[in-house]
């Protein structure tokens, strides 16, 4: 997957994590809730990782400092570059 490819699946995955967490403040006993919960951050977390791996860091505070302070060479999350279209 390309920079967009991951960044969406990401948020994808966020959303849906995100999603079924509030749900399930209310139904806490929905197993297949619960599965598709963990389900989410499990693949949420690989995207994460794959997009950190190729692309750098999606923020400060998540990443251990490798050789040099690559944080500052990604575009800033109000930048142009840094958010993807969404096909209407």
């Amino acid at each position: 997957m390309n920079r967009d490819e991951l960044l969406k699946c990401l948020t994808e995955f966020d959303f849906m994590a995100v999603d079924l967490g509030l749900y399930l403040n209310t139904h806490p006993h929905d197993e297949e809730a619960m599965s598709k919960y963990n389900e989410a951050i499990m693949e949420a977390e690989k995207a994460r990782m794959a997009y950190e791996t190729n692309f750098g860091p999606l923020c400060s505070f998540r990443s251990p400092a490798r050789a040099k302070w690559t944080w500052i060479n990604n575009p800033w999350p109000w930048q142009e570059k840094f958010n993807f279209e969404l096909k209407r």
